[in-house]
């Protein structure tokens, strides 16, 4: 068995950006880029036609919503930008670590993110209490390219831990996409489709956490 964490919300907090917009403009702006005067509509506009559960790099988001209202920015401009727009503090959750090594102690353990922005997980990992040489994997959505709950994303993590996706334990905060997965490649689009145990912090907090893994998944 493996065991993934989610990372926002469950092994750590940030202080996210109230206006996102706002923060990827003032970073565009920093590097020479000229933002639309509508900006904050061309932001929260959709742009690119993309699969229920596919994963759309803030990059690539932010290019083509400049590029909607005639502004053409290099591509290596746009993407500093958003890494720059992020760069959130980051305080570690109580009990966060000492899950991660109870859960090391019994097989392969990761972190399975949905994440838009490249390099913003590893960022707030280094930045985190969590033993970074304790995780064999980090899937993130941008990396992966499938957002959870979609059953592609858990498929990469059980796949980057090297075990079939009924023996992978996912421990979120989000019910909606912690605590069910749903099978887009299937004819029935279902929350019941097979996937990995889940444990939500609602129901077991991380201090609790190995004491529920006793003899349910370690023996």
């Amino acid at each position: 068995m493996a065991v993934s964490f989610d990372l926002f919300g469950t092994l750590v907090d940030v202080d996210r950006s109230s206006d996102p917009a706002a923060a990827v403009a003032t970073a565009l702006s920093d590097r020479g880029v000229a933002v639309p005067d509508d900006w904050a509509s061309a932001y929260r506009e959709r742009h690119i036609d993309a699969p229920d559960g596919a994963a759309v790099p803030l990059p690539a988001h932010v290019s083509a919503a400049l590029a909607s209202r005639g502004v053409d920015a290099p591509g290596t401009a746009i993407r500093r930008a958003v890494v720059a727009a992020f760069d959130p503090g980051v305080e570690t959750r109580d009990g966060a670590a000492e899950a991660v090594r109870a859960a090391a102690a019994h097989g392969p353990v990761g972190v399975l993110s949905n994440c838009s922005v490249p390099h913003l997980v590893s960022r707030v990992l280094t930045r985190s209490a969590v033993d970074r040489d304790l995780l064999d994997a980090t899937v993130t959505s941008v990396g992966c390219g499938w957002r959870k709950p979609d059953r592609r994303a858990f498929t990469a993590a059980a796949t980057a831990l090297d075990v079939p996706l009924d023996d992978l334990w996912h421990v979120g905060d989000d019910p909606r996409t912690d605590g069910r997965v749903l099978d887009r490649e299937s004819a029935a689009d279902t929350p019941d489709a097979a996937g990995p145990n889940h444990v939500l912090l609602a129901d077991v907090s991380l201090a609790e956490f190995t004491e529920y893994m006793e003899g349910r998944a370690w023996d």
